[in-house]
Parts: C-alpha cells; structure tokens; sequence
C-alpha cells in the first residue's frame, strides 16, 4: 500500500541558496515519489533561523500538526533538510508521527534502487554511518546485567553502548569487504589500461539521461526513467566511434544537491571509476530551468571525490541532452555558452555524430599523427599500429611496403619506439 507524506521545505532566511524555494520543493517531491510516497501536501515554511529544539517554530508545527490530525492514515513527515537526532526526536514526539529529513529520505532511495551485492553494502554502510549519530540516549533506562562475583561483577552494558558496538562492528565488516571490492576493482581498471583503451565515465545530475545515452551507444540495457536515481550500480561497456576507435564508457550513479557525506564516503569504490577515468561525459539536461546549478552541484562532488579544477577543465567533455525538449533560441543560448559541446536527444538518437566528434576531438588532442613504411616481416608491429592507434591512411609502393598514416598517443608512439626503434 502507499504511503502518504507530507513534504516541508524550510526556507531560511540566514541560509540562502542559488535556486528557489519552489524548484527545492518540486526536487524534494520527486525524491518522495521515487520510493513510491503518495505526497499528499507539499508547503514552503519560512524562518529566519534554524530552532536548536526542532527545527521548526511552535506556530508552525501547530499548524502542521492540526493538517497531519486531518488525515485517516498517519502520513510520513519529510523535512527537507538536514536535522539533528533531536530535532528529528522533538519534531516526532510534537507531531505524533514518523519524521525524516532529506538524508534519510536519499538513503532510502539507495535503498530501494541497489541492486547489486557491492551496491548493497554501500548502502547499508551509508546507513549505518548516519545511524551512528542517531543513537540518542532513548534507551539508557535500561541495562544489560553481568554475571559472576568480586570485581566482574556490577552493572554491564547499557543498551545505548551495547547498540553502538554492534553497529561499529558491522561497520569495520563492512568497510573490509568493500577494501576486497575496490582491490578486485584496481585490477579490473589495471587490465583495461594495459589496452590503452580510453576510459570515459558519464557523470551528470540525477535524471539530466545518463543511462538513456549509455543504452544508446553500447546498445546495453541499464534501467533509464524518468525518475531520481533510476540506476546506482556501474555499469561498464565497450562502444566504437566513427573512425573506428574503441572506447571504454562507465555508466556511474546520479548526483544531487546536499548529496549526504555519508553516501559519496560509502560509495568511493563505485566513484573510483570517475576520478581513474581518462575523460568525463558531463550529461546536462538542456531542458531543466536550473541547468547551471546542476552543473555547479556536480563540480563540487567532483571536487571532494578529489579532483581539481584544471583536471575538470582538461577531461570535461559537455553533453547537453534533451535538446529536443527546448527551444531554437534556448539552443542557440546554450551553443554560446558551451562553445565545445554536443545539444542531443538519447532518446530519438539526434545530433550523435557531433558527439562523437567532440569525444574523438578530446581523445585526439594529446595525441600525434605519424608515418610508418613496414615491410611484410613487421606484422607485430602493424598489428600494433592497428590495435593502439587509429590508421588514417595505409598505401603499398612497389616494392611492397606498406606506409601507415597513424594517430597514436604519445605512451603509444614512446612504446613502439622501443620495441621498433628502426622504424620510428
């Protein structure tokens, strides 16, 4: 059965943000919607500050609390917020019924959507982590008694302190099988690496169409709608540009705003595949009205998982998918400010040569044109050529030897080099 709930998102006047209340809102709803909650009521309550005890003012959980008596089924209260255990304690004693901020409300998102092994632990390590901080003295009643004499005996552990160490103990569990998982992972990366296949992560907002266009170019299958955090688990596929190049595209989960720090910590083994990966398919929804602080809220994850500025700016390739939801005018805006950038549709497939264009463009701007002339007996060394460089010409004289026109990478070119140092 659905549950119903009721969405408040607090305005605060000493806590401005870049984007409106009612988009937050609108945010906070879908979020709702994506573990299947009925929102009944959705409100913008305004404050000028944080209240230590509950967040909320008196007047306003008064008027909230008569809305909530209203209903026949006791709803679900969604603070969209960061609270405290003991605002989210206080707020739920005041209000007589289960209340969660926006924390919780991702988690449980991740939750629901993981489906994997991996991505089920992380979750579940996210989780704990938050629920460290939520260990309130509710239960220090009561104690957990020890037998035996002498100095052995006494008072054992409260239940506080007993829940507490079972919870830490999970997590180290935890935390050592995804060590196992990123080691496995390092050696997965360290193989594909030996081929000197590019490797490109798509990373982007949550819903900007990720998955819809890493279905389209490896022709994979992972789960696309129009939904928050549709996908969680990587996913990694082989797919060819125009000219023949191969390429290694990583499908990666969805940021958000106040992505919890708890979720990018647990998640970092997943992450990994952004920060290794030789280049970033930033996947912008053309179509949202807030595209440019999406874009910001992006970066800034980037930047804790570690990566700088001037690494952003060299591996950053700009995708603006749903092209086909906007306006001539509103392309030709965006065209100028992303100069370097493909507009596309995942959907109907539109504009891809350019985009393979610009991947191609990228891959290619630190590399080298060169010029081979081998003869028959140097067939390792054409299959080289073939299999780590992209062949722009290939022509026999006479004789036959053959002459390679060939667009390698400078490890490339150094490598071949040493093995072929007569024909370089």
């Amino acid at each position: 059965m659905t549950r119903l709930a009721f969405v408040i998102h607090p305005e605060v006047r000493i806590l401005p943000t870049t984007r409106s209340s009612d988009a937050l809102l609108i945010e906070a709803c879908g979020l709702a919607k994506a573990i299947r909650l009925e929102v009944i009521y959705a409100e913008i309550v305004k404050l000028y500050a944080p209240k230590a005890g509950a967040y909320l003012g008196n007047g306003i959980i008064e008027t909230l609390k008569q809305k909530i008596e209203l209903e026949i089924e006791q709803p679900l209260v969604i603070m969209d917020c960061a609270l405290s255990p003991v605002q989210q304690r206080n707020l739920e004693e005041m209000l007589s019924c289960k209340v969660i901020d926006r924390t919780a409300l991702i988690l449980e998102i991740f939750g629901a959507r993981a489906s994997s092994h991996t991505g089920r632990m992380q979750v579940e390590l996210a989780s704990l982590s938050f629920q460290r901080s939520r260990l309130v003295r509710s239960w220090t009643h009561l104690e957990r008694q020890r037998g035996g004499g002498g100095f052995l005996g006494g008072p054992g552990e409260r239940q506080i302190e007993l829940d507490r160490r079972i919870l830490l103990e999970r997590v180290i569990k935890i935390q050592q099988e995804l060590k196992e998982v990123e080691r496995t992972r390092a050696i997965q990366r360290s193989n594909r690496n030996r081929t000197e296949t590019p490797t490109i992560a798509l990373v982007g907002y949550t819903n900007a169409g990720k998955s819809s266009l890493f279905n389209a170019l490896t022709a994979a299958e992972v789960v696309a709608k129009n939904m928050l955090f549709a996908t969680l688990d990587p996913t990694i596929r082989t797919a060819k540009l125009l000219s023949g190049q191969k390429i290694i595209l990583a499908d990666t989960v969805g940021f958000i705003s106040e992505l919890p720090t708890e979720l990018i910590e647990a998640f970092k083994s997943t992450l990994e595949e952004v920060t290794q990966a030789d280049f970033l398919l930033h996947v912008h929804d053309a179509s949202s009205p807030f595209l440019e602080e999406e874009a910001e809220d992006v970066n800034k994850i980037l930047c804790e998982l570690g990566m700088n500025k001037e690494e952003l700016s060299r591996k950053i390739i700009h995708v603006l998918n749903k092209s086909d939801l906007i306006s001539r005018e509103k392309r030709r805006e965006l065209s100028h400010s992303y100069p370097d950038s493909a507009l596309i549709s995942a959907i109907s497939h539109t504009n891809f040569k350019a985009l393979f264009k610009l991947i191609e463009d990228k891959i290619n701007a630190e590399t080298a044109v060169y010029t081979f002339k081998l003869s028959s007996v140097f067939g390792d060394a054409r299959a080289y050529l073939y299999q780590n460089g992209t062949v722009q010409k290939s022509t026999f004289d006479n004789s036959g030897f053959e002459s390679l026109r060939v667009r390698l990478s400078l490890a490339n070119y150094q490598r071949f080099n040493a093995r072929w140092p007569n024909i370089a």
